[in-house]
């Protein structure tokens, strides 16, 4: 078979190669920006990066009141309803409304206290009023992305994704230039008023065809159903992050700041590998789970998936383990610290990757209560493990408890699963 007619026959293998392109290019970017980075502000200085990614994504929630799922949901399920999408945009306005006014508030009266959470000092007070400003903008960018994700437009999707990053880099590049390291935290506060630009700019004629602006109103037609993508959204993008603030926390006061920097770096690592499925889950996973109805067509689907993506992705994993040192070398010159890290994050990794793709049934059927049990499992586990590895392990056991977490989650989710659809079976008789 000829990989062309391959490639045509199989959307998930379109979507993994076009991905692939897309991340390859940031992958090789990325190489470039966390070296200067490293060498210029050193092991505390990714770790204080660190702590603000993991506020921007949990301001991806907040601000929308966690409506990204759900819109990508109801986008593939009514994509030709527009009467149905009128309604679905009309609550999403007021929930990004809502989020954006509750989470600018509490980032402007509350910059003393998070900056000084977060970075031992109140030299990044201004910092947090910026965001409170740029905050719907985080919200607008969110659910347009899910309009995209749910029209399973992975074209535009990756063009997006990689004119965005290219120019957040750029950014980068100027704030480090200009103000070290304040100027590189400001540029990753700024980069979400980049991307909606783009956004606009690679999909706004498309986005005019779904959603007429005029019929929009403040409407909470789709209340109901949004609130349950809230409760989702907050336990698994707000709870995951904070929980990584505290973690990072713990590791600098009880080991060092440089160890928390090493953590920083190998998670960073991590999700930039990670983004490989993130925009398969999105494009692909959820719109087509959601049309499913039987345990049949499911099973197959997720073999499908497996069979796709699993091989790829452990060769890729099997190549950053093997060449370890070599990577630490040309990113982290001075993280050697970080060696040990590599085997059990990667582990991890694989086990998430492969459980993920059942859990987003969850996010697909809206099963609240199915998903919010295996987040709060898997989340209770990570904190807790790390918890109980660190003062054993050092550094090492934050990565340990990763792997365990993943293990046991992947064996939850699977009997749920499982009994979800011996309920549906039984429902019928």
């Amino acid at each position: 078979m000829k990989l062309p007619k391959l490639l045509s026959g199989n959307t998930v293998l379109k979507i993994t190669s076009l991905n692939a392109v897309v991340i390859t290019i940031r992958l090789i970017v990325s190489v470039f920006i966390q070296r200067l980075l490293a060498v210029t502000v050193g092991e505390a200085g990714i770790a204080s990066i660190g702590q603000v990614r993991n506020v921007m994504v949990m301001l991806t929630s907040t601000s929308t009141l966690g409506t990204f799922s759900g819109v990508i949901k109801y986008v593939a399920q009514h994509k030709e309803n527009k009467p149905e999408l009128a309604k679905l945009f009309s609550t999403s306005t007021v929930f990004i409304i809502i989020g954006s006014f509750i989470s600018g508030v509490v980032l402007f009266f509350g910059s003393n206290y998070f900056s000084n959470y977060l970075f031992s000092s109140y030299d990044f007070v201004y910092v947090f009023k910026l965001l409170a400003v740029i905050v719907p903008f985080i919200a607008v960018n969110r659910v347009i992305n899910g309009v995209v994700s749910g029209l399973s437009d992975y074209k535009k999707y990756a063009k997006i994704e990689l004119i965005s990053y290219l120019l957040a880099t750029v950014a980068i590049l100027i704030g480090l230039y200009a103000a070290w390291l304040e100027g590189v935290i400001i540029a990753i506060a700024i980069a979400p008023i980049l991307q909606l630009v783009v956004v606009g700019f690679v999909f706004g004629k498309t986005l005019k065809k779904y959603i007429d602006f005029k019929d929009l109103k403040l409407t909470l037609n789709y209340k109901n159903k949004l609130l349950a993508f809230s409760l989702m959204s907050f336990v698994s993008a707000f709870l995951l992050n904070y929980i990584e603030i505290n973690i990072r926390t713990t590791v600098t006061d009880e080991i060092n700041v440089n160890e928390a920097g090493y953590w920083t770096a190998i998670s960073f690592i991590s999700k930039n590998y990670m983004v490989f499925a993130t925009g398969l889950f999105s494009l692909y996973v959820i719109p087509k789970f959601a049309s499913i109805t039987n345990k049949i067509d499911f099973k197959n689907e997720v073999f499908n998936i497996y069979k796709t993506i699993l091989p790829i992705f452990g060769i890729g994993m099997l190549l950053v383990y093997f060449f370890r040192n070599v990577i630490i070398q040309i990113i982290y010159p001075e993280f050697t610290g970080m060696e040990p890290l590599f085997k059990w994050q990667l582990l991890g990794d694989f086990v998430r990757l492969s459980a993920l793709v059942l859990a987003h049934q969850f996010l697909a059927k809206r099963l609240v209560k199915s998903f919010v049990f295996t987040e709060v499992v898997s989340l209770g586990l990570f904190f807790i493990l790390s918890k109980v590895f660190i003062p054993y392990y050092g550094t090492e056991g934050v990565v340990i408890a990763h792997f365990v977490r993943y293990l046991i989650y992947f064996i939850i989710v699977i009997f749920v699963v499982k009994i979800y659809y011996s309920n549906k079976i039984s429902n019928q008789e």
